[in-house]
C-alpha cells in the first residue's frame, strides 16, 4: 500500500504542537482541546484536527486530548523518541553557534563531531567539542551512527562536504544559503536560507503598509 504523501507545512506545524503540549504538561495541564492547542500556536482548530488526522485518530469527541498521549504520539511520528547524532561541517561562526545550540540537545539531537580543514581552528575546542579535521570525519560517523550532517561552509565546498558526507553513510543533509546539492534520491536535503525569511517579512510588512493594515 503506498503510504500518503504528508506536506511538509503540516510536518511544521507537528512540531510546533510537540513543543506546545511539552510546555502545558510541564504545567500540570491533563487534557486540552483542538482550539486551546490552536489558540497556542496561531493556527485554526481544523487545521489541527486535519494536521493530526494523517496520522490517526486521537482524543475523544467532547473531551479533547489527553496532553501526555498526544505530546507521545507527535515526538513518535517525529522520529524524537530515540536520540540522533549530528555532525557539523565547518567551525565558523555559523557552525560555532549550531554546535553550542542547546535547543538541539533538548529535542535529542546531540552534535558528536564538528569539522574544519582550517589548519587554525582544527583542535581548538568550541565548548566540549573538539574541531577535527575533515580527514577523521569517516570514523566519527562510523562510531556513533550518524545519520544527520549539518553543512556550515562556503556555497562553493557545499558539494564537496556533501559528497563526503552522503558517501560515509549520512543520509539527511542540511544547508544554508541559496545551495543546491546533487545527491542521491535516498538522502534527503533541507536549505535553511535567512534571507527568505526576511523577504517573508518584509512582504508582510509592506503588504499591510499598502493596504493600510
Amino acid at each position: 500500500m503506498k503510504a500518503p504523501k504528508i506536506p511538509e507545512a503540516t510536518i511544521t506545524r507537528l512540531s510546533v504542537y510537540s513543543r506546545f503540549l511539552e510546555r502545558m504538561d510541564r504545567q500540570g495541564v491533563v487534557t486540552i482541546s483542538s482550539g486551546e492547542i490552536a489558540e497556542g500556536v496561531g493556527v485554526s482548530p481544523a487545521q489541527v484536527r486535519k494536521d493530526l488526522a494523517y496520522f490517526g485518530e486521537f482524543g475523544t469527541r467532547g473531551v479533547g486530548y489527553n496532553v501526555k498521549d498526544l505530546m507521545r504520539y507527535t515526538l513518535k511520528i517525529l522520529g524524537l523518541t530515540r536520540p540522533w547524532t549530528v555532525v557539523v561541517v565547518g567551525a565558523g561562526n555559523l557552525g560555532t553557534a549550531l554546535s553550542t545550540y542547546r535547543g538541539f540537545r533538548d529535542r535529542g539531537f546531540y552534535i558528536v563531531g564538528v569539522f574544519d580543514n582550517d589548519l587554525t581552528k582544527i583542535g581548538k575546542r568550541i565548548q566540549d567539542l573538539e574541531v577535527y579535521p575533515l580527514e577523521k570525519l569517516p570514523e566519527i560517523v562510523a562510531r556513533h551512527g550518524v545519520k544527520i550532517g549539518i553543512l556550515a561552509v562556503p556555497g562553493e565546498a557545499a558539494q564537496e562536504v556533501a559528497d563526503l558526507l552522503v558517501q560515509n553513510g549520512v543520509e539527511a543533509l542540511l544547508t544554508f544559503g541559496a545551495v543546491v546539492l546533487n545527491v542521491p534520491e535516498h538522502v534527503v536535503v533541507r536549505n535553511v536560507d535567512l534571507s527568505v525569511k526576511l523577504e517573508i517579512l518584509t512582504f508582510n510588512l509592506s503588504f499591510r503598509a499598502s493596504h493600510g493594515l
